[in-house]
């Protein structure tokens, strides 16, 4: 296992686009860390600094207090696994996990020994005798995975394994990669664009964009206290609502703001901002009500357990998801009705698209509607 440390990193190409940006993190030992954000972030490239694929233009990375900048990739005790399977067609499994180590020049009991354990840890013993191209997707993965294990790297690098799995078998790669991490304790830095696999296998999670990590911090503590609007709006399904707010004052209760169609809600914020404000609101956090925020419903979806409800405000007002239990009988496409948010699980971000400070969600509401 390695911990890592990374101090201002900067990748710049020749035409001047800097793909990574000033990216200071630290990794500890046994860690399992996700690099999530959309495509062309910059998550992928860093995931390829820390391995020695691509150059580093400056700042440090140290793996174990060790300066890494400029050691070879074969020496710096990491393993990747790739989006694609990379796997030798003329190979069968065996010989697959077990090329690295020859070249090493390992011993054939050494070999054989470390081979066999990983295929147990990834229960693929039954098909160490045959060759990848009679492998389904899912099992070729673990193929890919068990080369990686033989070596015993300190570090795992994951670029996006899962990309090219169908739907059930992403869920079930998963479940087993979070137990592969649970029963080697190896330190894990996994990339990924879907914030699904990031909120269920992070222990910590950084989320990327444009070249530079926007917030680190535990699954939970990233969905109910996002430091800004790329956050909320990036993780969770569907995307969190945002609403355009007017600050009208602070009294006793907090700040009071004007939503579109004149209704007013105050929540206990500890600050308040000048200029035009976005009220963020997750679909699960808003119920229909008497009075309230007037929206005409586009589109329901049924999900088995649950419903999205897809609504609009006005003609052309902001898109807003609501969600409802699949038991509950829904609203018709047509139907006008009104919404009220929950006070406790509000989100204020001000023009830059900063969150303002709010108290603990799980805290006794003090917060009112007014229409």
């Amino acid at each position: 296992m390695s911990r890592l440390a990374l101090k201002n990193l900067r990748k710049v190409y020749d035409d001047g686009h800097a793909a990574i940006d000033d990216v200071s993190l630290e990794i500890a030992d046994g860690e399992f860390m996700v690099f999530v954000g959309p495509s062309g972030c910059g998550k992928s490239t860093l995931l390829r600094m820390i391995a020695g694929l691509e150059d580093i233009s400056s700042g440090e990375l140290r793996i174990d207090d060790r300066l890494a900048n400029d050691i070879e990739p074969a020496k710096r005790g990491l393993a990747m696994v790739f989006q694609s399977y990379a796997l030798y067609p003329h190979m069968t499994v065996r010989d697959n996990m077990a090329f690295s180590l020859k070249l090493a020049g390992r011993g054939r009991a050494e070999i054989d020994a470390a081979v066999r354990r990983a295929a147990q840890t990834l229960q693929i013993e039954h098909l160490l005798d045959r060759k990848p191209k009679v492998l389904s997707g899912g099992q070729r993965q673990r193929v890919a995975i068990g080369r990686a294990i033989v070596r015993q790297p300190g570090v795992f690098l994951f670029d996006e394994p899962l990309s090219n799995l169908d739907a059930s078998l992403r869920v079930q790669m998963r479940l087993e990669l979070t137990r592969l991490h649970q029963e080697l304790g190896s330190t894990m830095i996994y990339v990924t664009h879907d914030q699904v696999e990031a909120m269920t296998m992070g222990g910590r999670i950084a989320v990327f964009n444009a070249g530079r990590i926007e917030q680190v911090g535990a699954p939970l503590e990233l969905y109910q206290r996002p430091a800004n609007r790329f956050v909320a709006g990036f993780l969770g399904a569907p995307r969190m609502n945002f609403i355009p707010a007017r600050a009208l004052g602070r009294h006793a209760g907090g700040l009071e703001l004007e939503l579109p169609g004149g209704c007013r809600l105050t929540l206990p914020l500890a600050e308040s901002a000048p200029g035009e404000l976005t009220l963020g609101v997750r679909a699960e956090h808003l119920r229909f009500a008497e009075a309230g925020l007037a929206a005409t419903v586009q589109l329901v979806e049924h999900l088995g357990d649950q419903q999205i409800v897809h609504l609009r405000h006005g003609g052309d007002g902001e898109a807003i998801a609501l969600k409802l239990s699949g038991h509950e009988a829904g609203p018709r496409p047509g139907e006008r009705r009104f919404l009220a948010p929950d006070p406790r699980h509000c989100h204020v971000f001000d023009e830059r698209g900063l969150a303002l400070e709010r108290p603990d969600p799980t805290a006794r509401p003090e917060a009112e509607l007014i229409t």
